[in-house]
């Protein structure tokens, strides 16, 4: 004999039974996107000059397009430093919203000029890399120079960085212009005394 009492009680305690699984489903299933994100800081680039022969221009403007980053690997660690600029795919390349322009004669005496912040994952990076676009030159004496990046690559800071979570990492790249001889030609070398990485909170 059918019993409604026993019918409606079934029906709610099966209901109850399946929103309770629904509820678990969810629960797992927000566990598991709040679990998911990679926590990134934040990498301010910046840029000085320390002597060199800086001395022979009225200026000299860089135009910087973005910058190369590279994990640590345990190969790199253990592979001697290189003065030649990787150029490898293990980079990654964070492009500039807009090209940035520095003149090294103003930025002598300890200055500086903020180029760019980036977003990056958490982990230790074995360099930076300036995408160096451009480089006008001019003598203080008169007239052009030219001026050059080491083979044509970029300009490589061979400087151990890591980024935080919620902090701020400056990378401050110094680089001068050398002169090549007893010609009007300059190529641009990174100064390693002076480039430093501070970070803040």
């Amino acid at each position: 004999m059918h019993d409604p009492q026993q019918s409606g009680t079934t029906s709610r305690r099966d209901y109850l039974k399946a929103a309770g699984g629904l509820a678990a489903a969810s629960t797992v299933g927000l566990a598991g996107c709040s679990g998911s994100g990679t926590e990134t800081g934040t990498l301010a680039t910046q840029v000085t000059d320390q002597p060199g022969d800086i001395a022979d221009f009225e200026s000299c403007l860089i135009t910087m397009a973005g910058i190369w980053v590279k994990l640590v690997s345990e190969e790199d660690t253990a592979t001697e430093e290189s003065t030649t600029a990787d150029t490898s795919d293990a980079r990654e390349y964070h492009e500039f919203d807009e090209a940035q322009e520095a003149d090294l004669v103003q930025l002598q005496d300890g200055n500086t000029s903020l180029i760019d912040e980036t977003e990056l994952d958490v982990d230790t990076y074995e360099f930076l890399q300036l995408d160096v676009t451009g480089v006008d030159g001019t003598l203080a004496e008169g007239g052009d120079a030219t001026v050059d990046t080491p083979g044509d690559a970029p300009l490589q800071f061979t400087q151990e960085y890591e980024i935080r979570a919620d902090t701020r990492t400056v990378f401050t790249a110094d680089f001068t212009p050398v002169k090549r001889g007893r010609t009007d030609q300059y190529i641009l070398q990174p100064v390693a005394s002076g480039t430093e990485v501070e970070y803040e909170e």
